[in-house]
């Protein structure tokens, strides 16, 4: 039987029951493949499920606000995801009238949709004869074909697309490819694959050279940046003992655009509170604080794929109502980063 046979049997025989894999409609194939991009199947499903609830066809997606999307994303990380999520909602609307474009060049064209997005989708919902390649694809064929090929250079990326193409099964793309992404998932796992009960295991010569470890290879990451975030969250309690605070929209090319959060005060490593008494109205401007306490001690490391956020919580009460402040039931309604999210969770104002 040949690798793409196998590959095929083996999905037969062993693919999980996933909520869009009841459906060839391209707006949900699109939605659940956007989601999973960087994202395990377990974390991804609910968020899946969620988004078709709230926004059942891609015109309900379009015509949403941008802080619904990205308050329903809360949590998935990689923000630029779902904001071009909205962005490719309102072009399939405005450019194809409701209609996601049947091919993949015409895929091709909706923002934040690759290579990789526009075979999953052409092939899956059109049967269009298109090759994916995804971290499963290329841990698979980097094994069974022992090659060591940087899978993130440029002469990688080309290789193993054109390899790709060649063990496809055309005929029945839908489930080959669906399949490949799948086995890499479950069989062919990163670490502690289930190569004694693999299909494969009599011509794969990562097992035969012992390389399973080892493969595939990767180009070393871009350094890691060390930041150091202070957040300083302004209390203010009124004479009906509401409480109020503030939350501020992040602009700009950076992490979170338009995700809010509270005043931000970064620095070029720790600090205490004698140094936030002194600099706290860089943030908060006009307002008088009564009282700071550090809400964490230690530094909370919150790891992003390129930075490391140092990360301490002040508290900054105060006597007298501020510009901008909200009540704090209200905070909640708002998209905030996870780690904002989870300070929220953790006090409880």
């Amino acid at each position: 039987m040949s690798f793409s046979g196998k590959i095929l049997d083996w999905y037969h025989k062993n693919k999980r029951v996933l909520p869009w894999r009841k459906t060839t409609d391209p707006y949900k194939i699109w939605l659940s493949e956007i989601i999973l991009q960087q994202t395990r199947v377990a974390q991804g499903t609910p968020y899946y499920l969620r988004f078709v609830e709230n926004f059942p066809t891609v015109k309900d997606l379009a015509d949403a606000d941008e802080e619904q999307v990205l308050k329903l994303w809360q949590g998935l990380g990689y923000y630029s995801r779902a904001r071009n999520l909205h962005a490719s909602a309102k072009m399939v609307v405005e450019m194809y009238n409701g209609e996601f474009p049947d091919n993949y060049k015409g895929l091709l064209t909706l923002k934040g949709v690759g290579d990789y997005t526009a075979s999953a989708i052409s092939s899956i919902c059109f049967n269009e004869p298109q090759a994916v390649v995804d971290g499963n694809v290329y841990r698979v064929l980097a094994r069974y074909y022992g090659i060591d090929i940087p899978i993130n250079s440029t002469e990688g990326i080309k290789y193993f697309k054109s390899l790709a193409e060649k063990v496809m099964d055309e005929k029945e793309i839908r489930d080959y490819n669906q399949g490949i992404m799948e086995f890499g998932a479950i069989q062919c796992s990163p670490k502690k694959p289930l190569c004694l009960l693999c299909p494969l295991n009599d011509s794969c010569v990562a097992l035969e050279k012992g390389l399973v470890d080892a493969l595939p290879v990767k180009l070393k990451k871009t350094k890691v940046r060390t930041r150091y975030f202070n957040y300083l969250i302004p209390i203010y309690k009124d004479i009906n003992g509401k409480q109020f605070t503030r939350l501020d929209q992040r602009k700009g090319k950076g992490i979170w655009q338009n995700l809010w959060e509270f005043p931000l005060l970064e620095s070029k490593d720790h600090m205490e509170i004698d140094s936030i008494t002194i600099r706290y109205k860089e943030v908060l401007n006009n307002i008088k604080a009564e009282e700071i306490l550090s809400f964490n001690e230690d530094a909370i490391v919150h790891k992003l794929s390129h930075q490391h956020l140092n990360t301490k919580f002040w508290l900054v009460y105060v006597n007298e109502e501020f510009d901008d402040m909200i009540p704090v039931e209200r905070i909640t309604d708002f998209p905030v980063p996870v780690l904002v999210a989870d300070f929220i969770k953790a006090f409880k104002f």
